[in-house]
């Protein structure tokens, strides 16, 4: 069974590219009845390596989802991943460009239509030393508070075993067990009726980021840092600000 929004592209990528994916990976999908049915969704999950928007779109259409992934635009040259994203529809950010806002007007435009959009709140690749989610950008929060639509945290782990963070070999053999667990949606109803001020898109990022951790914290067994690695100093912190659009890899 296809996804009903999937359109005659996306369900080919999917013929193509499922197979693979369950040749080389033992899935554990959990948490499947956090995902909405029937209304516009955001997805938000944390982001180790270059494969997890495959993994990711993967969980979630099996699961009767066909993801709108936010990626940034030179991930749309890239080999095959390039190939799936532009015939899937997914939805490009140009960074630093006059066309930088255009994918957030797309993702609010999915939202409204009833489709899944699927971001990485991080922005890019996490750089805490243990794979922990870091410090993110704040896209996603303007995206659920101007939208109000739910967001569902959720937290992958296994996809770094089939590609390292910066790897450049793919390392299918053996399978992977990869293990993708969706949370229940965020409780940002609160913050609704205030200024999209920057201390408002902290918290509601912060409260997005501490539900993906929590998640993945259950799912490895381990107990994360105490606060999350931050970019701009290179270190755990708290808070970061960023740009309006939330992104596969390398937020707008």
């Amino acid at each position: 069974m296809h996804p009903p929004r999937a359109n005659r592209a996306y369900r080919n990528v999917a013929r193509v590219l499922r197979p693979v994916l369950y040749a080389i990976t033992r899935r554990d999908w959990r948490g499947t009845e956090h995902l909405p049915v029937g209304s516009g969704f955001i997805a938000a999950g944390n982001h180790m390596t270059n494969v997890d928007p495959i993994t990711f779109a993967h969980y979630l259409y099996d699961n009767g989802v066909a993801p709108k992934i936010l990626a940034k635009s030179s991930l749309f040259s890239v080999p095959v991943l390039g190939w799936v994203l532009r015939t899937s529809g997914q939805i490009p950010v140009h960074r630093n460009t006059s066309q930088a806002g255009d994918s957030l007007r797309a993702a609010e435009q999915a939202l409204a239509a009833g489709e899944c959009v699927a971001v990485f709140p991080e922005g890019t690749l996490t750089r805490d030393p243990d794979l922990w989610p870091m410090v993110a950008k704040t896209g996603v929060a303007r995206l659920a508070l101007t939208t109000r639509v739910p967001v569902v945290p959720i937290a992958q782990w296994g996809p770094q075993l089939l590609l390292g963070r910066y790897a450049k070999v793919f390392k299918p053999i053996p399978p992977k067990r990869v293990t993708v667990v969706a949370g229940p949606p965020v409780d940002l109803a609160d913050l609704y009726g205030r200024p999209l001020d920057a201390a408002t898109l902290r918290e509601a990022t912060a409260r997005v980021m501490a539900a993906i951790t929590a998640l993945l914290a259950d799912v490895r067994g381990e107990t994360p840092p105490e606060r999350p690695y931050d970019m701009r100093r290179g270190g755990g912190g708290a808070g970061a600000d960023g740009p309006a659009a939330p992104t596969a890899d390398g937020a707008a």
